[in-house]
């Protein structure tokens, strides 16, 4: 599924306010209402991280980001945050198993001519 970058606008140096934009479709297709949390592979790096779901906010209407400063922290360090207002960078979160995702960076369209 593709997602999208998501910022509260503070842009902090330690990551805090980053996160996953996730689409209300992709959200019913591939999250379960009784996960609290769901792990994720962050590409170039060793391990998962921890993203809490934001509960019900997370399943209304809307959605909510999945939030973490460490996919914060991610970001900043390969150079896709912060972005231009309006434009935030795209990725491919692949389901593995359960409540596990592996996230990278999405490949860059070319321009239609």
């Amino acid at each position: 599924m593709v997602v999208t970058g998501w910022n509260n606008g503070a842009h902090s140096r330690h990551g805090a306010g980053y996160g996953f934009r996730v689409q209300t479709a992709d959200r019913d297709a591939f999250f379960q209402k009784d996960w609290t949390s769901i792990q994720v592979e962050l590409e170039g790096e060793e391990g998962t991280v921890d993203i809490a779901l934001p509960g019900e906010a997370f399943w209304s209407e809307n959605g909510a980001p999945l939030v973490s400063p460490a996919v914060g922290r991610w970001l900043r360090k390969n150079g896709l945050a912060p972005w231009a207002r309006g434009n935030p960078p795209t990725f491919i979160l692949d389901p593995i198993e359960g409540n596990r995702f592996r996230v990278r960076k999405a490949p860059r369209q070319r321009p239609a001519f």
